[in-house]
């Protein structure tokens, strides 16, 4: 069977941007951070730390039977769900979506009922945890309840692997369209780990960011010389695809293409970054999508603004890219947003999408000192106008050595 064309017909967000696509955009290209100070921890535990919080009111979306049934991180991949598919013009639509898949990414689970189940056993010393403990807190709720809540009886899949986790489902979702499995398939990804034992774990690796002088808001600086790490965020990002035929068929309207995914493994490290397993990854995606390096306007990095990481995606993509790599725009959303975990890579190909779709590359903000080691064009604080951009690139690197690179498409071309 010929391959077949991928495309996305839906958005849906909920993240520390907002819960509106455009929203979520037009923060991103002005460079306006929505990371801030929270307090966090149990009692006589307390620190201020950095968070990225998702920007939404689960009481307005959901109901309390909902609420109850779900931990916040199924919360938002239901939600998030609920906006792509109502942007695809398929939330009315059982009769397709029944035949219709859905593949998630999760790196963690419900974390808050994690911390919750715990607290009664080990704090209040009772055994009488709630019967919804292990539901809620299973890495494939929020795809069981999008299954669930939208009647869809396809496969219903979820990735876990780290930092790329939505990433990876996004680019198995487009294998299976492309690939004759499925026509309609719904991915993305989901994190909610901002509980207080989660939030220490990080800290204790030494990544996660440090207040700035000039605030929170200016504390996630990839590619600086004054970077000390990234924001610990929630949210997720959904998106429709679907293949061209069924997509035509009844009259969609594409955001955008998918037309090239790409992974790889480092076989090297748990936590380090490995700059050939990058670029392995990297150029997978490019000839899976048949281009050049030359064809690609835009890339959007995974880099987190740790001191080892940034500088080890810089060599790749130089590598990965060769000359081109001198002209390329990159930059790194993470710095208003977060760093997402598993729903990173669908936050940031969501926005790369809007980017190709609008020909508006967003900045990568607080980057006001570069560090002499990250010297490629990084888009610096201000968004920049690209109305010639067709190809772009998002990237997701993730602990355990797991990469993905996804390459998307201006519709039309």
């Amino acid at each position: 069977m010929p391959k077949r064309r991928v495309l996305v017909t839906g958005l849906g967000f909920v993240t520390p941007l907002g819960d509106q696509a455009d929203r979520v955009f037009e923060r991103a290209y002005a460079g306006e951070a929505a990371i801030r100070k929270v307090r966090s921890g149990r009692e006589g535990l307390e620190a201020d730390v950095l968070l990225g919080l998702a920007d939404w009111s689960p009481d307005v979306e959901l109901t309390a039977i909902q609420k109850l049934a779900m931990d916040p991180v199924a919360q938002m991949g239901f939600v998030a769900a609920r906006r792509a598919l109502a942007q695809a013009g398929l939330a009315e639509r059982s009769d397709l979506l029944a035949d219709a898949g859905v593949y998630m990414g999760c790196g963690l689970g419900g974390a808050a009922t994690y911390e919750h189940g715990y607290d009664m056993y080990f704090v209040r010393s009772t055994r009488r945890v709630k019967p919804t403990v292990v539901p809620r807190v299973m890495p494939n709720a929020p795809a069981a309840h999008i299954s669930m809540g939208y009647g869809i009886k396809g496969p219903s899949l979820t990735y876990s692997v780290a930092c790329t986790s939505s990433a990876v489902a996004i680019g198995e979702a487009y294998r299976a369209i492309r690939d004759g499995y499925l026509e309609c398939i719904v991915a993305g990804g989901a994190e909610a780990m901002l509980a207080g034992g989660v939030i220490i774990a990080w800290e204790a690796m030494g990544v996660v960011a440090k207040e700035h002088p000039d605030g929170p808001g200016a504390s996630v600086r990839p590619f600086d010389r004054l970077r000390t790490g990234f924001a610990l965020a929630e949210g997720a990002a959904v998106l429709i695809l679907e293949s061209e035929e069924h997509a035509l068929r009844r009259g969609a309207t594409p955001v955008g293409e998918i037309v090239g995914y790409g992974g790889s493994s480092d076989a090297h490290n748990l936590t380090q970054p490995s700059r050939e397993g990058q670029v392995r990854s990297m150029r997978a995606a490019l000839d899976d999508a048949g281009l050049p390096p030359e064809a690609v306007g835009y890339v959007n990095a995974h880099a987190t603004a740790t001191k080892v990481g940034d500088v080890v995606e810089v060599q790749a993509i130089k590598e990965a890219f060769g000359p081109h790599a001198e002209r390329l725009p990159v930059s790194s959303t993470k710095s208003v947003h977060g760093h997402l975990v598993g729903a990173a890579g669908a936050v940031e190909l969501g926005i790369t999408l809007m980017a190709v779709a609008k020909g508006r590359i967003p900045p990568t903000a607080n980057l006001t000192e570069p560090d002499p080691e990250c010297d490629l064009d990084f888009v610096p604080v201000k968004g920049r106008e690209a109305p010639d951009l067709e190809y772009a690139v998002s990237n997701s690197f993730g602990f355990g050595g797991s990469n993905a690179t996804l390459v998307v498409r201006k519709v039309g071309t």
